[in-house]
């Protein structure tokens, strides 16, 4: 596992790093292509949910069931599985619904006519929000990579693809209250960084206690992180930017390229 901490950590970071795509992306376009954007959700929370469920949930189950036996180490599956999912809804419930990041925001948007102090603090906000939220994102992509190399690229990919909107939806406001492209952009990155400073931080404070029993209780509460991610904020949004069927069908391509690329590692 050690052998893989450098890889992981740099997937992770570029997984985070994506939100300046969607700063530049704001920048460059005059308008958001809907579909394309709603496609390329809707795969992302295919292979998160498919990945989450059927080799994360299984890979921190069988390490419990090893651990703790049968009855007990399915109890503690279940029971961290459900608290990921806690812990990323309890973050979300904290966060002010203006910087709330699992707000659809498009470049169009940039464009309406709002006064200068409250995009400013718009911008700061949904910054600020973005940066808390990837804290346990950026866990759940570096120990994904950590365990399994073989699907990191997959994961990585859907997380670097949902963290394009969020990117937008920082760089818009902050850019159209100060008509500053580079500080837009600074934090827009900066953003983006708190997720792999959330699986530095995470790991080096894991590391002394990481044993079997450890490993399956985070690798379960990372399962339980990335479905809740997908159907709070991936699949909405996809809707959102375009239609229920396309993002329907996005979804299950998702799931499909997920299922072959795991297959092909047998």
């Amino acid at each position: 596992m050690e052998d893989n901490v450098l890889l992981a950590f740099t997937l992770t970071l570029l997984a985070g790093l994506c939100t300046g795509i969607g700063s530049l992306i704001a920048f460059v376009c005059k308008h958001t292509n809907k579909k394309f954007l709603s496609v390329c959700l809707g795969f992302s929370a295919g292979v998160m949910i498919y990945v989450s469920m059927i080799e994360i949930f299984v890979e921190a189950q069988n390490a419990l069931v090893a651990e703790l036996g049968e009855r007990m180490g399915s109890w503690a599956t279940v029971g961290a599985f459900f608290c990921g999912m806690l812990l990323i809804g309890i973050i979300d419930k904290c966060l002010p619904e203006e910087g709330n990041p699992h707000e659809v925001k498009t470049v169009e948007e940039g464009e309406k006519p709002v006064q200068e102090n409250r995009l400013m603090r718009m911008g700061l906000f949904t910054a600020l929000a973005i940066g808390i939220h990837n804290f346990p994102e950026g866990l759940a992509t570096f120990m994904s990579a950590l365990q399994e190399p073989n699907v990191a690229i997959p994961v990585v990919i859907a997380i670097a693809i949902h963290n394009i909107p969020e990117g937008i939806a920082v760089s818009v406001p902050i850019y159209h209250a100060t008509g500053s492209r580079s500080k837009a952009f600074r934090y827009s990155f900066l953003s983006g960084v708190s997720e792999p400073v959330g699986a530095a931080i995470g790991y080096l404070v894991l590391r002394p206690f990481m044993n079997d029993v450890v490993f399956g209780l985070i690798f379960a509460g990372v399962a339980g992180i990335m479905v809740f991610i997908s159907f709070d904020e991936l699949l909405p949004a996809a809707e959102e930017y375009g239609e229920h069927h396309l993002s329907l069908y996005a979804l299950i391509g998702g799931m499909v390229v997920m299922a072959i690329s795991l297959l092909l590692f047998i």
